[in-house]
């Protein structure tokens, strides 16, 4: 079954980490999806909560050091 875009139409990047704020997937990841085997974007979908983790960790971190 192909797995659906986590696409929301926000699309802006995070500079240090690279991911979509909205989708959490790298730039290369979102130009590629629609060739990419499900396998894989499975495997996108699932990464899902570290991708999460590491973006808000990363933005917090940003936040302490901004004066």
């Amino acid at each position: 079954m192909a797995v659906k875009s986590p696409c929301i139409e926000l699309c802006k990047f995070d500079g240090k980490t690279g991911l979509c704020i909205g989708c959490l997937r790298t730039l290369d990841e979102t130009r590629g999806w629609k060739k990419m085997s499900d396998h894989r974007r499975h495997q996108i979908v699932n990464e899902r909560p570290m991708r999460e983790t590491k973006l808000a960790r990363t933005q917090a971190t940003e936040k302490k050091a901004r004066p």
